[in-house]
């Protein structure tokens, strides 16, 4: 009897391995080169095992980002339980989190990977049922038009990352901050 037959499953460690083994593929060569193949290998599973988690590219790739803006809601969360007013919290927290340091952040290692939602339609979905969700959980003290036009700016902002300068972005981003109080 072989190994595989006698070993404990363990499905979580396995799906988790698949999305960091997959995360940090499509980092390295982007996601046309990513393979459901050398994500299977890195990971130390059969294709067949990775079909049991991810039954395409697609879906996998969706699973690495759905991953990543749970990494994200989870910075948001923390900064704003750090502040003490709740009127725009949300979209400081947003604004801090897109224009900083951090996961999807200006600096952060998956902006590259993240900024492919503007290409994939799938990934632009869950983008959107993501802020979708959060602004109506922070409907009473993000609602503001001037709110709004401040978490604008900063997508805007951060889709132009790759053309600005880090001391532009940075000060853009105090600046929204700001006008956020």
């Amino acid at each position: 009897m072989s190994n595989a037959h006698t070993r404990k499953k363990q499905p979580e460690l396995v799906r988790r391995a698949l999305l960091d083994c997959a995360a940090r593929l499509a980092l390295d060569e982007g996601l046309t080169g990513l393979s459901l193949q050398a994500v299977a290998k890195a990971a130390g599973v059969t294709k067949g095992g990775l079909f049991h988690h991810f039954p395409s590219k697609e879906a996998l790739v969706e699973g690495v980002f759905a991953d990543l803006l749970g990494q994200f809601d989870a910075q948001i969360d923390a900064l704003m339980a750090k502040d003490p007013e709740p009127r725009g919290s949300f979209t400081r927290a947003y604004v801090a989190s897109g224009l900083g340091p951090g996961v999807l952040g200006i600096d952060g290692r998956w902006a590259a990977l993240s900024i492919s939602m503007v290409a994939d339609p799938g990934l632009r979905r869950v983008w959107t049922d993501w802020l979708s969700a959060r602004l109506q959980r922070h409907n009473a003290t993000d609602s503001d038009p001037a709110l709004e036009l401040a978490r604008l700016a900063a997508d805007g902002a951060w889709l132009s990352q790759e053309f600005s300068t880090p001391g532009k972005i940075s000060d853009l981003r105090d600046r929204l901050l700001a006008l956020c109080r």
